[in-house]
């Protein structure tokens, strides 16, 4: 035989190889929803915060209402991640990909939630947060009828990409994404704080089909604003809303680039935030 003709048969071998030896693909583990749990923890968050955020969701994915929500599904199941966030570059994921069918699975949740203590630090990315949420759901290994992500934080953007571009990136993939702003002042205060939060969550950071905000002005409001979140995201049919809730807008009314101003403009203060 030929050399060119042991040489063509050699590439048909590694061409052909993949049709006959190649193992099949996994599909992918139907879940009625892909949750991504986005939580801050910039350096404007003090101690004691931290710990009440943690707390807030280890009795949110634990309580009766949102297990309920969760068994009650098409699929009776969910996927959940959980991490935290500061700056462009800082993501630290505490809870991966994990299912919740049941209270058990819920309190293996909570277990690793409280394994921990949480830690911070500086600046505010919430589009870097948003990019890394895309992040993990193109990767989840789950299949869900809704994508969302679920994303808390007191103060608006003042690293990297303009939220705007991002949040618009993910809404037209499905993605849903929701908000609960951080309105409390029990912490410190800085000179990038707007009083506004609300509304710029509610026009700047979510996007998607029902996607809403929930508003936190208290820090003994957290745990039931979770909970509300939870079982508004995951309910079969989601029930009255009996709070504050404020619903995404089809043209802001503030200026989303707020967060970077600031920034620019009084960061010769050496802000922690």
């Amino acid at each position: 035989m030929s050399r060119s003709r042991r040489h063509g048969r050699f590439a048909l071998a590694l061409l052909a190889g993949p049709l006959f030896f190649a193992p099949a693909a996994t599909a992918a583990e139907p879940v009625d929803v892909e949750l991504v749990l986005a939580v801050d923890v910039s350096l404007s968050m003090a101690p004691d915060e931290l710990a009440i955020q943690r707390d807030g969701y280890v009795a949110a994915l634990t309580d009766p209402r949102v297990v309920q929500a969760i068994e009650q599904g098409a699929h009776g199941k969910i996927a959940v991640t959980y991490f935290e966030w500061a700056g462009s570059t800082w993501r630290h994921v505490i809870v991966p990909w994990t299912l919740i069918a049941n209270r058990a699975d819920a309190e293996r949740v909570a277990a690793r939630l409280t394994a921990l203590p949480p830690n911070s630090a500086r600046r505010t990315s919430i589009s870097g947060a948003l990019e890394f949420g895309e992040d993990l759901l193109a990767e989840s290994g789950f299949r869900g009828m809704k994508r969302v992500i679920d994303i808390s934080g007191d103060g608006p953007n003042n690293q990297g990409p303009p939220v705007t571009s991002v949040r618009d990136r993910l809404v037209a993939q499905g993605i849903v994404i929701n908000g609960l702003p951080l309105m409390t002042r029990d912490g410190l205060s800085s000179a990038f704080d707007v009083g506004d939060l609300d509304r710029y969550y509610a026009d700047c950071v979510i996007g998607g089909p029902g996607a809403f905000v929930i508003p936190v002005n208290e820090w003994s409001q957290f745990p039931e604003a979770i909970r509300r979140k939870l079982v508004l995201e995951l309910a079969s049919a989601p029930p009255p809303l009996d709070g504050p809730i404020i619903l995404a807008q089809a043209a802001p009314a503030i200026d989303c680039l707020i967060g970077e101003k600031l920034w620019r403009d009084r960061s010769w203060m050496w802000d922690q935030r």
